[in-house]
């Protein structure tokens, strides 16, 4: 397989399988972390809070073989929605936990009360890219993409983030430092964009 697709109970695997079959890509699930093995690119979706995240990638053995193989052999990571915010130093949602620390900064829940905004984060909204990321390669400098979270990472370096949207505060949407790559967004939900955004990231894995 080119693209292993990681399951450890936290993610809509189906759905983002679908969306890189959709755009040629060869991909499947890892239900091991042997799987990784075999696998050129990596991704990490995700669905829920950052603590019972982090506590399914320890107990399946996933931390290890994802330092491995992302660190070690250099492997493009992509990690979706949970899986972006996994990344990050530290979490509070469900208690406070650590997180894999790839990209230095603390996952914190979205501000509440401005104007008529609610938390959670849902819908459409638009996004501002910089320029020269990899992930939004010709997609423009701004796109309209799929949320659904209470929870932002927030990177300690403004050099990790690829791309922002403003819901109420402004938040790192996507983040881009050498072979990581994440995603606060659904880009499987995203319809053309979103498409666009994994063809992209499937490309990288192929380099």
């Amino acid at each position: 397989m080119t693209i292993a697709v990681i399951d450890y109970g936290m993610g809509n695997l189906r759905s983002v399988v679908n969306a890189f079959i959709a755009v040629g890509a060869d991909v499947e699930i890892a239900r091991s972390p042997s799987d990784l093995l075999s696998c050129r690119g990596i991704v990490l979706p995700g669905v829920g809070a950052f603590k019972d995240g982090m506590v399914r990638l320890r107990e399946n053995g996933w931390i290890d073989a994802l330092q491995s193989e992302v660190f070690d052999v250099r492997k493009p990571f992509l990690g979706l929605c949970l899986g972006m915010q996994l990344m990050g130093s530290h979490g509070a949602e469900h208690g406070e936990s650590q997180g894999l620390g790839w990209i230095p900064g603390d996952v914190v829940r979205l501000e509440e009360g401005k104007g008529s905004l609610k938390v959670p984060h849902i819908g459409w909204n638009d996004v501002d890219v910089a320029v020269g990321s990899r992930l939004f390669k010709d997609v423009g400098e701004s796109a309209i993409l799929y949320f659904l979270h209470s929870y932002h990472l927030r990177p300690d370096k403004n050099e990790a983030i690829a791309a922002t949207c403003t819901y109420g505060v402004e938040f790192a949407a996507a983040v881009e430092v050498e072979n990581l790559f994440g995603a606060q967004f659904h880009p499987e939900k995203s319809q053309k964009g979103g498409l666009k955004i994994l063809q992209n990231f499937a490309s990288v894995v192929d380099d």
